[in-house]
């Protein structure tokens, strides 16, 4: 393809980036979620810790140098992160399993577009409408069918405060709560993306400097959460000593997994940040579908996650939407529909 012939060695590197670190990233998330489902806020702590001491050194170089986006600005696309990487994580508290969660996520193009034609007024051709209605049918079948499966995976304490309620009840309605949960998280996360391209437009790319806020400035909100952290901090510390390769560390495995979580988790938003900036969006959105995917296929595979043929429908009218949304695919297929449609929105 021709974007990819035009990429230069550190656009390339990105791209390993992205497939290295977030794939690792998703083992060690789901080895930390399958011990305990709640600790979505902590991982979500740690992650943002870290990329706001890195970028405490590295970009601001210990505060010296000011930031070109103001203060003011960053304030509604920082609060915009905040509910989104919370939701995100603590998603899993209510009965959401990984592949779920991911497929979920994926619906990340339609939810832009909704933003995109509500907000910015904006239109598109058939192929796009196409994309978005595989996309939709495509989550609508995996969420059913996880819905007849649900297993209680939740957290205790809600499940103790649902004692009185009908066991098969009280799961379903903590995995709806979850849903919504979801919902909100990729609704937000488009609007967040409309309003990052806005700040762009005005202030050029400053892709470190807004990776390097939008961790920053969310810290104090954590405090809400500190005793929910705690908590599962202490769960984390108490965990086993890992053995590897037949040699205990003496280190408890769930801590040392929340490292791996973090650093990966820097490896992989770093990397997609340097790739929006040396590749346009196309190569992008492409880049990190295939990610999604190969992460998907590798939580199914390795750590045995129910997956049945109508996930496997879902998922393929999933990410063939995504595809048919990044236009990788030979444009005669849509091409005379498209000059139509733009026709009819000139015309208007």
């Amino acid at each position: 393809m021709e974007q990819f012939q035009t990429m230069n060695v550190k656009a390339w590197s990105a791209v390993l980036g992205v497939f290295i670190g977030c794939c690792s990233n998703v083992i060690f998330l789901e080895l930390l979620v399958k011990y305990d489902s709640g600790s979505g806020n902590l991982i979500t702590f740690s992650q943002f810790i870290f990329i706001a001491i890195e970028g405490f050194i590295f970009t601001s170089k210990f505060g010296s140098v000011k930031p070109v986006i103001g203060f003011k600005d960053y304030a509604v696309l920082v609060l915009m992160f905040f509910v989104t990487s919370v939701c995100n994580n603590y998603a899993f508290d209510f009965n959401i399993p990984m592949p779920l969660h991911m497929i979920f996520r994926a619906g990340s193009l339609m939810a832009n577009m909704i933003m995109g034609i509500l907000i910015l007024k904006k239109h598109y051709g058939v192929s796009k409408y196409v994309s978005v209605v595989l996309i939709t049918v495509g989550i609508i079948t995996c969420t059913m069918v996880s819905a007849s499966k649900v297993e209680d995976t939740s957290n205790p304490k809600l499940r103790n405060a649902s004692a009185s309620m009908d066991d098969g009840y009280s799961v379903v309605f903590w995995w709806c709560v979850g849903i919504s949960i979801l919902t909100v998280a990729l609704l937000v996360s488009a609007c967040m993306g409309i309003y990052q391209e806005v700040l762009y437009k005005k202030f050029g790319k400053r892709s470190r400097e807004a990776l390097y806020y939008t961790h920053l400035l969310p810290l104090p909100g954590f405090m809400l959460m500190g005793a929910n952290i705690w908590e599962h901090l202490v769960i984390s510390a108490t965990s086993e000593p890992l053995v590897f390769m037949g040699v205990n560390t003496y280190l408890p495995e769930q801590i040392i997994y929340l490292i791996c979580n973090m650093i990966t988790q820097y490896v992989c938003i770093s990397s997609v940040y340097v790739l929006t900036a040396e590749c346009s969006s196309l190569t992008v959105t492409l880049v990190v579908t295939l990610r999604k995917f190969v992460s998907l296929v590798f939580s199914i595979l390795y750590f045995k996650n129910a997956f049945t043929v109508y996930h496997w429908i879902g998922t393929i009218l999933v990410f063939t939407g995504t595809i048919i949304f990044t236009e990788s695919y030979p444009k005669s297929l849509f091409k005379a529909k498209d000059e139509k449609e733009s026709k009819k929105v000139k015309a208007s």
